[in-house]
């Protein structure tokens, strides 16, 4: 699993992957965390073993990261080893305002818990995010 530094390119990689076999719109916009919602849904209902998915939670994951990373100004943050423990994941990503998120972790829970763990519902209650344009003069989008 890569760290933060390798978040990114891990994304991209996961992303022009799964978008090479298929017709998904995961072009990094906010309305695309909605299509995560529905493709964690999808492999729910076949009730695969968590270990058989992991890799594409874990990459579902990085990418709803890297949504928040382009669209609400956070960055790519290394767990410490209490976050590590309480987030069960060894990365997640810091808002402008200091605070930390997990979406590997909602990603995860959304499979295992289902629609109450919504990622697009993540965005919209993120506290300190940027606004649009705010992002686009950091050069962020």
């Amino acid at each position: 699993m890569p760290g933060a530094a390798g978040m990114r390119g891990y994304a991209v990689g996961f992303v022009n992957q799964l978008t090479a076999r298929n017709r998904l719109p995961l072009d990094y916009s906010v309305a695309s965390l909605r299509v995560v919602d529905f493709i964690v849904d999808g492999l729910r209902k076949s009730k695969p073993e968590r270990q058989r998915v992991e890799r594409t939670l874990f990459g579902l994951g990085a990418y709803v990261g890297e949504v928040l990373v382009r669209r609400a100004g956070a960055v790519w943050v290394d767990f410490d080893a209490s976050q590590r423990r309480l987030f069960a994941q060894p990365v997640g990503i810091r808002m402008p305002d200091g605070r930390v998120w997990n979406p590997l972790g909602k990603v995860a829970n959304r499979f295992d818990f289902g629609p109450e763990e919504s990622v697009q519902q993540l965005y919209l209650q993120l506290h300190g995010r940027r606004r649009a344009h705010e992002v686009d003069e950091a050069g962020a989008a």
